[in-house]
């Protein structure tokens, strides 16, 4: 007879789990920039303690996801116009790279899945759904530069996005867009043609022209 104690099944911590959610909605722009969190109010949204509220926001604030004052008071970061050049010119270098990178493995069922993507991100146009929005429009980029095999850059990238999202938010709300971006056609334009020099210049226009309106 057996009576060796059954394996646990393995649960995501639950300091892990506020993490992720409470990332991918600043990353996702749910947040706009200068909101004020409290633990206690991470806590009761999420249904967890003080301790994994607080380990999760020092996670994030580790990423430049959110800032923590001397007095505890902790927000999303509202960024100056210097650190919104500087990220912009970091998509810029990275962004470029990667897609770069993805371009010999872009073969035609990931072209249509941007496509489809890109289809998807007319809808959240047409809904005036900000949220939507830039998730599908991250989403667009991501499925390229996984395309890469490259994810310590891709790892840097996101950290990029993060750090941004609540000033996409912004950003949206500034450019009313009725469309979806330009440059993403001219993107799966030159993926299309094999146009390294093209995609090149598309993904660097479409990740800061935005970005440095917002600066200006």
């Amino acid at each position: 007879m057996n009576l060796s104690p059954r394996p646990v099944e393995a649960t995501p911590l639950a300091h892990d789990r506020v993490y992720r959610r409470l990332r991918a909605r600043i990353m996702h722009g749910d947040l706009p920039p200068g909101h004020a969190l409290t633990l206690r109010g991470i806590g009761k949204e999420y249904e967890v303690s003080m301790t994994p509220a607080r380990e999760a926001v020092r996670r994030l604030a580790a990423e430049g996801a959110l800032t923590m004052s001397t007095s505890g008071r902790i927000s999303t970061p509202e960024l100056s116009n210097e650190r919104i050049e500087e990220l912009a010119a970091l998509r810029a270098l990275l962004e470029v790279e990667l897609a770069s990178r993805a371009l010999p493995r872009a073969h035609m069922a990931l072209i249509e899945r941007m496509q489809t993507i890109n289809t998807n991100i007319a809808e959240a146009v047409a809904h005036r759904d900000a949220v939507s929005y830039i998730r599908t429009n991250l989403e667009f980029h991501r499925t390229l530069y996984l395309r890469a095999q490259a994810p310590a850059m891709l790892a840097m990238v996101e950290t990029v996005w993060l750090q941004l999202g609540p000033t996409m938010r912004a950003l949206y709300g500034r450019l009313r867009r009725t469309e979806p971006p330009h440059f993403h056609r001219l993107i799966i334009a030159a993926l299309r043609a094999g146009d390294e020099p093209g995609l090149r210049l598309a993904v660097r226009s479409d990740v800061t022209q935005g970005l440095r309106m917002l600066a200006s």
